[in-house]
């Protein structure tokens, strides 16, 4: 959900990566799992040149040796993150994520006041090749995409919204709002000027998944900062 090539995203709106510093902000961990709080600016896996290797899963490595990354989000994307122990437990909530056996939440402030309070996108997504690393709606060539959302929020200038991705492509969310008029505030990519803001506001509150061992019902949860 929401991922960038890795090495891709940071040379579009910021052409120099500096990621922010600071311990990992461990939200749970057992034998198997290893969640984590990542922070807005750093890259969940390291790009291809040598000044893009920080990211959250060589820090994560370096807590816990062999930990892998089950899912990604974009650089500019705070909130949980998921890393498997072991293989069988990498295997397990891989499977999860490739079956949508599980849920995810996450909350966002969008450019625009809405009018509705809740409503679903639904609109097929591809590569846009000669802008990477976008994407856009393409209803030729693009794979199936839903997003449902609900307003939980207005200002005069803005709408905060909980977010419930039912498929997984790259830059959803992103994508999804700002294709009816509403794109994420301090979105470099697909938002006009006049939304800038010093982050992105998209985050990853929550996950509801089965353990790999034993398969009983967990749910994750990170405090949005904004």
């Amino acid at each position: 959900m929401n991922d960038a090539t890795p090495g891709a995203a940071p040379l579009i709106g910021n052409p120099h990566y500096d990621p922010p510093m600071g311990p990992l902000v461990i939200v749970y961990e057992d034998a198997d799992l290893l969640v984590v709080d990542k922070p807005a600016g750093l890259l969940a896996q390291a790009g291809m040149r040598p000044e893009l290797r920080d990211c959250l899963e060589a820090r994560a490595q370096e807590y816990c040796p062999g930990a892998k990354m089950v899912h990604r989000l974009d650089r500019d994307t705070s909130g949980l993150l998921m890393l498997a122990k072991n293989r069988k437990a990498h295997r397990h909530l891989g499977l999860q994520f490739e079956r949508r056996h599980l849920g995810k939440t996450y909350k966002a402030v969008v450019w625009g006041v809405m009018d509705q309070d809740s409503g679903l996108v639904d609109a097929p997504l591809a590569g846009d090749w000669p802008n990477r690393p976008m994407q856009k709606i393409c209803h030729e060539t693009g794979r199936t995409a839903q997003t449902e959302w609900e307003v939980i929020g207005r200002t005069d200038t803005t709408s905060r919204l909980s977010l419930n991705p039912l498929t997984g492509r790259t830059h959803q969310l992103r994508v999804h709002l700002a294709s009816i008029g509403f794109p994420i505030w301090g979105d470099v990519l697909y938002a006009p000027p006049e939304a800038a803001a010093p982050r992105l506001h998209l985050h990853a509150e929550e996950l509801r998944i089965r353990h790999p061992d034993g398969g009983a019902h967990m749910i994750l949860r990170a405090e949005c900062p904004f």
